[in-house]
């Protein structure tokens, strides 16, 4: 459950004595807490980040800064997934703004937004992450 949700032990161990043992209601569990916390975390500065850059079929140029509050979550895997899975999206949909991208479905899977993505790895890594801007060039 730990690899799957990013929780910590203890989380896990909590979840699962909450849902009685059931493991799909667990992860449920994690997940609606690991939103709260985001929401928590939604006003902290972000002053780490990244400029990420995608380029499909040399036609699509995507550049995205992504931030964090701090430099070791910056270099996560997750961060860095999520990094590259934005601008993919970019690419696909080519929203206006980030407010626009972050309410679209996720092109990998329509029954999310970009913002429940970013949302699952605020609740990853225990720090606010958000999207502060970004630029796609097509030819």
């Amino acid at each position: 459950m730990r690899e799957m949700t990013g929780a910590g032990v203890m989380d896990c161990r909590k979840a699962l004595i909450e849902a009685g043992g059931d493991f799909d209601a667990a992860k449920k569990i994690i997940q609606e807490k690991g939103f709260s916390k985001a929401e928590k975390r939604a006003g902290r500065e972000t002053g780490a980040g990244l400029v990420h850059s995608y380029v499909h079929n040399g036609r699509i140029g995507v550049l995205v800064d992504l931030r964090a509050e701090t430099d070791f979550v910056v270099r996560s895997e997750p961060f860095q997934k999520l990094a590259h899975e934005v601008a993919m999206h970019i690419s696909a949909a080519a929203p206006k703004n980030v407010d626009e991208l972050l309410a679209q479905p996720y092109i990998r899977d329509e029954s999310k937004t970009v913002k429940d993505l970013v949302n699952d790895v605020i609740a990853k890594v225990g720090e606010n992450v958000s999207i502060n801007q970004f630029y796609r060039i097509e030819v």
